[in-house]
């Protein structure tokens, strides 16, 4: 029975094949059709006239003055700078070629070309399995977890600078976070619900401090009110610690506003010098609701630990979150890189190690950072310190600049603090001759080689939670598209025509003469050659038809 079926013509296997015979011949069809088509104009040239037409252009032609082809040339090389203008803008605000994307968008379906989603759908995971996951889901941006206090911290950068740190979409991703987490159910709402839920709507810190304001006199308990002070009105950490106390004691039973506040309350122990008491806060915060790991508490107390240099207890957080089920983050993937390359990286010699090889403790850490660099490439250069840094915002996208910007903001100082452990990650990602840290990371359609591929939206989306006057980190380097080099070598070729016909009409003239009749050259001896192939009689006869 198997056997019946399988010699089935219908079955799916002689489609395919089917498809794709008749995709191979459809290339030499074309071709085959081209030349007929070819074959039956020389043919029908006399009938058409065409060596009539021919002489009665050749004449037109050379009635026209030099002026004519300056002008035309001229013409040609000023509409062509103009399409390498536009194209040229258009490719540093999207990143892509206008022309290629209406191509793509427009042409392609009629032509008929098919995407090939197929690639950009399947993710290759470390243990080797394939799981379906779309660019969307990659793309998803995350709450911050170290993000900084807007009144103590970005305000006064705003004072000092004039700078905005903090983009209206991070701000209005960060509105939403707070009606979600702290309002709840809308259809319970207490006055002071209502006014909490406009406030956190407000593009004006002035105007959401003062709904903040009109919540407390609707209610002294109103605890989200409180944290939107210590957020927004405090300008500074102490005086934010003060009112997420007072958060703290109106907050009840309410989990979200309990866990939140006391992630704050460590946070500001923790920029205050108190680390032990933001270590045992964050540790007490995460056994009492063990549930809330998508909040990335452990992130703080990595950080945390690390500047306590309790390098012990890191490993140890590092063996519960660094598991391959759980999603990775760049602070997990380069605080792993940073233990293993701390206990080499104080003895570790390029020129040495290029003489005798890595030991089995360098290639760990090596490789560490080579996963590492694979899972967010625009770390390097920020720790390294090749690039300036900003502000981190109040959101990240993982494996995107912004979550480069904030793991080196807070941990820059940890890898100083390493000795050689920048010399290490220098020599490692820069690829010198025994480690080539980019050359192994996949291109972004390419297979994963420890994640899945690095998804080709990540531009965009950085692009809305930076601040403009930040150089978003890209990666790979887009290489200029095809049409931008076309029209600009266009535009220069006809800029030069337009120059050398203006100074040297005659012999550009003799030149042209000379270019076209080298290149029908081909064309007459192929004539020629059918001429004396075929019988003259059988050309009168095709002629007369």
């Amino acid at each position: 029975m198997a056997d019946s079926s399988g010699s089935n013509p219908q079955s799916p296997g002689f489609t395919e094949k089917l498809k794709s015979w008749l995709c191979w011949s459809w290339t030499y069809i074309c071709a085959l059709w081209f030349a007929m088509v070819l074959t039956m104009v020389y043919v029908l040239r006399s009938p058409l006239k065409l060596q009539e037409t021919v002489n009665a252009a050749s004449v037109f032609l050379n009635t026209l003055t030099p002026k004519f082809y300056v002008a035309l040339t001229g013409t040609s090389s000023l509409i062509s700078g103009l399409i390498l203008i536009f194209e040229w803008w258009y490719f540093r605000k999207y990143g892509t070629s206008f022309i290629e994307q209406v191509s793509v968008s427009h042409l392609r379906p009629l032509l008929g070309g098919v995407e090939n989603s197929s690639s950009a759908g399947l993710f290759s995971s470390v243990n080797g399995d394939t799981e379906q996951r779309s660019n969307v889901a990659e793309c998803k941006v995350w709450r911050n977890p170290l993000n900084l206090f807007r009144g103590a911290e970005y305000s006064r950068y705003t004072w000092v600078t004039g700078k905005e740190p903090l983009t209206y979409y991070d701000m209005n991703l960060s509105a939403q976070d707070h009606q979600t987490f702290f309002l709840g159910d809308t259809q319970q709402l207490r006055p002071e619900d209502s006014v909490m839920q406009k406030a956190w709507r407000e593009r004006n810190p002035q105007a959401r401090i003062r709904a903040a304001y009109q919540a407390i006199e609707l209610n002294r308990e109103c605890a989200a009110a409180y944290v939107l002070l210590a957020e927004e009105e405090a300008t500074t950490i102490t005086e934010a610690e003060r009112l997420f106390k007072q958060a703290l004691k109106s907050a009840g039973k309410d989990t979200n506003l309990v866990v939140y506040i006391k992630r704050r309350l460590a946070m500001c122990a923790r920029k205050l010098g108190r680390i032990k008491e933001a270590v045992k806060m964050m540790r007490d915060l995460m056994k009492e609701f063990p549930l809330l790991g998508m909040l990335n508490i452990h992130e703080n107390l990595l950080e945390a630990l690390l500047e306590l240099q309790a390098y012990a207890d890191v490993q140890a957080v590092l063996a519960k979150y660094d598991d391959i089920s759980l999603p990775k983050s760049a602070t997990i993937c380069y605080t792993s890189a940073l233990l293993k390359a701390r206990a080499v990286s104080d003895k570790f010699s390029p020129e040495a190690a290029s003489r005798r090889g890595l030991s089995t403790a360098e290639m760990n850490a090596v490789e560490a950072i080579h996963r590492a660099v694979e899972f967010n490439p625009h770390v390097p250069k920020y720790l390294l310190e090749m690039k300036s840094l900003i502000l981190p915002p109040e959101h990240i996208l993982k494996r995107g600049d912004s979550e480069a910007v904030a793991y080196a903001f807070f941990h820059l100082q940890h890898w100083k603090r390493a000795e050689g452990a920048l010399n290490l990650l220098h020599c490692t990602w820069e690829g010198s001759t025994y480690s080539k840290a980019f050359r192994i990371i996949p291109y972004p359609l390419e297979k994963g080689h420890l994640f899945y591929p690095y998804p080709g939206c990540t531009e965009t989306a950085d692009r809305e939670l930076l601040p403009s006057f930040h150089e978003v980190s890209v990666y790979p380097k887009k290489e200029l598209p095809f049409f931008i080099l076309f029209t600009a070598g266009l535009c220069s070729f006809c800029a030069m025509l337009a120059m050398l016909t203006h100074q040297f009409p005659e012999l550009m003239g003799v030149f042209v003469k000379a270019f076209f009749s080298t290149l029908f050259a081909p064309l007459g001896f192929f004539a020629d050659k059918m001429e004396s192939f075929m019988p003259s009689c059988l050309w009168h006869q095709l002629a007369n038809v």
